[in-house]
């Protein structure tokens, strides 16, 4: 066999080792854009208005569904700005005490940092570490009673586009939904280039929506989905019946605009994501291409 031909066939391993590389990274790549992308599509769950969830429970009297969420509201003040001083800004009191006056008779916890951190270092000590290590902090009102809500064993809010709120939650106790999601944090607790991201990612809209739809992707024939309570500010959307927004904005970033700017043009991000795969192959095979002619070269033929 000439020294020609084997020189080839020394290549075709190294031709071929590049050539996978660069097709296992566009596998990595267009995943993470796929996972990305399906995070603000549709959304597993029965959505519902808070009209209809109003007139479930009104239509008969007394409701005669089982209540599975206790009656107890948990809201979280952490100053982060200021840490330790616990006085709540007037707007965001006033907005508290709306629900606590709706609803007589149920009980009412609001958690501040040294509260949370106590709790998570007593029931969840395994997190500890994770939850001191978020880098970032992250307001709604009452307008009628939350009663209507208590028949639903798990609920989130749903703007209506991109992902899934995390700001109003209702749960039963020990929900597996909410035992996967605790015990999903610390794989999703990394810090990225920009804050939104982090925020998002850790426990924020987009870590929840992934967990909503892994949730349900997971359920077994007949078991029932979880609701989705619509809150779309939009105008023309269902009218507000429980909930109302007040000034918030505690974890705003330099890049928040920008990811709302994303939220609001998906179709268009979408497309500019698919063009960067795109170009990101087109470059990775040119790469490839030019190196293995710049190794030939190097190495040259000789003639035998």
């Amino acid at each position: 066999m000439g020294t020609r031909t084997m020189r080839l066939i020394a290549r075709k391993p190294v031709h071929l080792s590049v050539t996978a590389l660069a097709i296992l990274l566009l596998i990595y790549v267009g995943a993470k854009v796929n996972f990305f992308v399906h995070i603000f599509l549709g959304h597993s769950g029965v959505a519902l208005t808070q009209g209809e969830i109003a007139h479930a429970h009104n239509a008969t009297t007394p409701d005669p569904r089982a209540r599975v969420v206790p009656p107890i509201i948990h809201q979280i003040y952490h100053n982060w700005k200021d840490p330790g001083n616990e006085t709540i800004p007037a707007i965001w009191d006033a907005a508290r005490q709306t629900c606590i006056d709706l609803h007589p008779g149920w009980e009412y916890k609001l958690w501040t940092e040294k509260m949370s951190r106590d709790f998570i270092e007593k029931e969840y000590s395994w997190f500890l570490e994770t939850y001191d290590n978020f880098k970032f902090p992250v307001q709604k009102g009452c307008l009628t009673s939350l009663d209507p809500l208590l028949y639903y064993p798990v609920w989130v809010t749903d703007g209506g586009h991109g992902a899934l709120s995390n700001n109003i939650l209702g749960a039963a106790p020990n929900h597996p939904f909410w035992k996967l999601t605790t015990e999903s944090m610390m794989r999703y607790a990394w810090n990225y280039p920009f804050p939104y991201i982090t925020i998002s990612y850790a426990t924020g809209q987009w870590f929840l929506t992934d967990m909503w739809q892994r949730y349900h992707s997971g359920l077994a024939g007949g078991e029932p989905e979880l609701t989705r309570v619509m809150m779309d500010m939009r105008p023309g959307a269902a009218p507000w019946v429980f909930f109302m927004h007040t000034q918030g904005g505690s974890w705003d970033n330099w890049d928040n605009h920008v990811f709302q700017w994303v939220g609001s043009h998906l179709i268009v991000t979408i497309l500019a994501g698919a063009a960067v795969v795109g170009t990101v192959g087109i470059l990775m095979t040119l790469v490839v291409r030019l190196a293995l002619v710049y190794w030939r070269r190097r190495k040259g033929y000789r003639r035998v």
